[in-house]
């Protein structure tokens, strides 16, 4: 379990990273464009080393702890803008940071670890039509979706990627794994994700995205965990998992509308960044 739990941070760390790298890199370059950037190439190329970790952790932890974790990468975009361009925290972004580690420790105790299951039948063939779908409604939306609308197909790409990941069951090695037939709907999901992502960086404010693809890819994945791949809690622990959840949520809403993204949306576009406020409660 400690190894998972390394991996997963491991994972928001890096993802917080690279979302302000995109951010930066899409107000660069429009459209399919942006993926030749140079901070878009090295931000897609540490994601594949976030997903590989990720991997490592959903295979022995729950949906609704793994999504929950990787959410918190919008403590990482906050605090690393506190550092990088010189922004400043207000106390609700203290007390929101405060809540997200305080909520993910009891994750991780509610929980333990719980090796991924065999899928139900149907499952399988259930993935592949969503992900063809959501291929389909993500080609439709890159040239004349709103920013939010896109934010949530990419936020639905990265958990429909997040479900298959969990469902791919292998024993046998890596190789037999990525053989399955559930190794396509991740892929098609993942791709679409960063599609449809990339593509809202590039029309909306990075806070507001990163909402909106952290409270997705924690409810979404997590239902369906609970429902349909076996996730659970330990005995007496269901309601304080999710007053965590939903606190995590609340807080990593509350820290994707801070001003350090903000500041990170003026740096992008090449603007001077403006004086900070002093910060408010």
């Amino acid at each position: 379990m400690t190894l998972a739990l390394l991996a997963v941070t491991a994972t928001a760390i890096i993802y917080g990273t690279t979302t302000i790298m995109q951010a930066i890199a899409t107000r660069r370059s429009h459209g399919l464009s942006a993926l030749a950037q140079p901070l878009v190439v090295a931000a897609l190329v540490l994601d594949g080393v976030g997903w590989l970790l990720s991997l490592v952790a959903l295979d022995r932890l729950p949906l609704f702890v793994v999504q929950a974790i990787q959410a918190s990468s919008v403590v990482v975009v906050v605090v690393l803008a506190r550092f990088v361009l010189g922004t400043r925290l207000r106390s609700r972004d203290g007390v929101a940071i405060a809540v997200v580690v305080g909520a993910l420790v009891v994750l991780a105790r509610a929980s333990g670890e719980q090796p991924a299951i065999t899928p139900p039948a149907g499952f399988t063939l259930a993935m592949m039509v969503a992900s063809l779908v959501l291929a389909v409604v993500t080609v439709a939306l890159y040239r004349r979706g709103g920013a939010l609308v896109l934010a949530l197909a990419g936020g639905l790409g990265y958990s429909g990627a997040a479900i298959a990941a969990r469902g791919l069951h292998a024993a046998d090695g890596l190789l037999e794994t990525v053989l399955q037939p559930l190794a396509i709907p991740l892929v098609v999901c993942g791709a679409c994700g960063a599609l449809a992502s990339l593509r809202a960086l590039e029309q909306g404010a990075a806070g507001t995205i990163s909402a909106v693809l952290s409270v997705t890819e924690v409810v979404v994945p997590g239902v369906v965990g609970v429902l349909v791949l076996g996730d659970t809690v330990r005995p007496g622990w269901a309601l304080w998992a999710v007053l965590a959840v939903l606190a995590a949520l609340a807080a990593c809403t509350v820290l994707a509308m801070s001003p350090a993204n903000r500041q990170a949306e003026d740096a992008g576009a090449g603007a001077a960044p403006s004086p900070m406020t002093e910060p408010t409660p």
